[in-house]
């Protein structure tokens, strides 16, 4: 419940409503309101709804919110990790894939607290839990931790990040989880490049393409992106090789659906991967173009998720070099 409500105050903050303008604007009265944004009430299915609405949230805003029957269940497993059931699993790895879907339509300042939040409870009861669930709450907790790394690296606060994301790949290893250990590998090489040091970017794209389990979908992204850091280098003939070994992993990735954990690894979000490929090997007018495509191939909801300003800069200088 204090979740939602930090939730929402921030992304109504961030939308430019006062407390009493978003009242007026969804027509519900101002103490109801306020009780909710502080957390002392719980929402409505229809507040949330209505809030979720206002800020152009999508539906993550109000899927944070668990019902009665959830609710219950993480209560009683939080209490006594020893006894998780296969519900409370299915209900965290769902306020997940909310939070997940927050990131592409809120600032990512206005998610941290409640992500950072909800992670230190759910490894906190993964260090208690037993049984057959076990494994699966170590899948959501490693991508819980990694989501958090990746939301504290777009804000560059990159030690705290690049820690995070060491312990996700540790879950990661200990399940056997490939496509976890590569995004969590692939976010290493993420905040290498805002630190514009090409070795770093090159060792993590690379170790990320080459982990086992990684998804075809991510390996191609990961290779495209080692292969401009061997290009910044200026080992030209290695940045080569690499996208020709992204290029043959394109019918196979097509043939698989990307993971849950990555439902952004789609043919458009890889044509950015090679904008910013294309663009560190001097191409500019192949790499504009890569970058078009890509940006104009996301859903409307992704367009303009903090994440893409990375990639829209990169058409800027890519446009401007041409």
């Amino acid at each position: 419940m204090s979740d939602f409500a930090d939730l929402a105050r921030r992304a109504l903050r961030d939308s430019g409503y006062s407390m009493k303008a978003a009242a007026r604007a969804m027509n519900y009265d101002v103490s109801y309101l306020s009780r909710v944004l502080n957390g002392k009430q719980k929402p409505s299915k229809k507040l949330a709804s209505s809030l979720d609405s206002l800020v152009g949230a999508g539906g993550a805003l109000e899927e944070t919110v668990l019902d009665g029957d959830e609710k219950e269940r993480v209560a009683r497993s939080t209490a006594n990790p020893s006894r998780l059931d296969a519900g409370t699993v299915d209900a965290l790895a769902g306020v997940l894939a909310a939070y997940r879907r927050l990131d592409d339509v809120i600032r990512p300042e206005s998610v941290i607290p409640a992500s950072v939040t909800q992670m230190k409870e759910i490894t906190r009861m993964l260090r208690g839990a037993r049984g057959p669930h076990r494994d699966r709450l170590a899948e959501v907790a490693s991508e819980w931790v990694q989501f958090s790394g990746w939301m504290l690296a777009q804000v560059r606060k990159d030690k705290k990040a690049v820690g995070l994301l060491n312990d996700a790949l540790e879950l990661a290893d200990e399940i056997g989880n490939g496509t976890l250990a590569a995004q969590a590998l692939n976010f290493k090489g993420y905040i290498a490049r805002q630190q514009n040091r090409p070795q770093g970017i090159a060792r993590w794209f690379s170790a990320a393409a080459n982990t086992p389990g990684a998804h075809p979908a991510q390996r191609i992204g990961d290779f495209l992106q080692a292969a401009a850091g061997m290009a910044a280098m200026g080992e030209l003939d290695v940045a080569l090789r690499m996208v020709e070994d992204a290029e043959g992993l394109t019918d196979k990735a097509a043939a698989i659906p990307p993971p849950d954990t990555a439902y952004w690894l789609t043919p458009a979000f890889n044509r950015l991967n090679m904008g910013i490929c294309t663009l560190a090997l001097g191409r500019q007018n192949e790499a504009a173009d890569h970058l078009r495509s890509g940006l104009a191939g996301l859903p409307d909801e992704l367009r303009d998720a903090p994440w893409s300003w990375e990639h829209k800069d990169a058409l800027r200088r890519a446009v401007e070099a041409a």
